[in-house]
This record gives structure tokens, C-alpha cells and sequence, in this order.
């Protein structure tokens, strides 16, 4: 029998002054990524397919955009462990959207990093939210 450990679940949202198509086109280009996380993307390129080289200050990484745009789904997950990454979603929220992070940690995880990581979370969820609301 096979035995399945979730992880401990962190998920952060904000509220975005946009439609929710806006939020989703605007995640779904891999390009924007070191405008919202510049503390993991400094810069992207098209590897083939939804995979994509990203240069992170630990050094280069595949990683693959999920897109279901209908549905608000644009998950950056790594393309050789792809139940690991960043799972967001995008949902309306009266006049305007509401964008949901989630991130999963091994239970094992020194609290102290998930805190650390979360905070970051914080900062990429207003730094989209800056990005589609300006129009840029």
C-alpha cells in the first residue's frame, strides 16, 4: 500500500482592483516573473513547450507554467517535480479579483523558513497586484 504524506500548506491572498482575466494573462507570461519575484527570477527564456529556463540566484532552473485560464490556474511549478512550486489561483471577487498563493512545505520545515518564505509570498502577491493594476 502506498502512503501519501501531505505537506504543511501556506496559502496567502490579496485583492486585485482588475478583472480576473487580467490577473491570470498577466501570470500566465513566464517573462513577468522577475518583475513579481525578483528574489527567485532574475531572468527568463523560453526552454520549448510551457517549460522555462529560469535564472535564480541559486543558480538555472526548468520550470513549467500551468495555465487553465477558464478556470484562474496558473501554477510555476518545477518541470522535473511538478507537485513542487507555486499553485495559484485567481478568482472573482465582486468588481475586481482575488489572487490566491499556496505553497506546500515538507512537514519537517524549520517554521522560521516557512515565515521567511511567506513573507516573500507577501511582497510577490502586492507586486502583481501593483503590476496589473498600473496597467504595466
Amino acid at each position: 500500500m502506498t502512503s501519501f504524506v501531505p505537506g504543511r500548506a501556506e496559502t496567502r491572498t490579496i485583492s486585485v482592483a482588475a478583472p480576473p482575466h487580467r490577473v491570470v494573462e498577466y501570470l500566465a507570461d513566464p517573462r513577468h516573473l522577475p518583475e513579481w519575484a525578483p528574489g527567485f527570477a532574475t531572468a527568463v527564456a523560453h526552454d520549448h513547450d510551457d517549460i522555462w529556463r529560469v535564472q535564480t540566484g541559486g543558480g538555472p532552473q526548468r520550470v513549467a507554467v500551468r495555465v487553465a485560464a477558464d478556470h484562474g490556474v496558473v501554477d510555476v511549478v518545477s518541470a522535473d517535480a511538478p507537485d513542487v512550486g507555486l499553485f495559484t489561483r485567481v478568482v472573482p471577487n465582486l468588481g475586481g479579483a482575488e489572487l490566491i498563493f499556496s505553497l506546500f512545505f515538507p512537514e519537517d520545515t524549520d517554521p522560521a523558513a516557512v515565515d521567511a518564505q511567506m513573507a516573500v509570498v507577501g511582497e510577490e502577491l502586492r507586486a502583481v497586484r501593483e503590476h496589473v493594476e498600473s496597467g504595466r
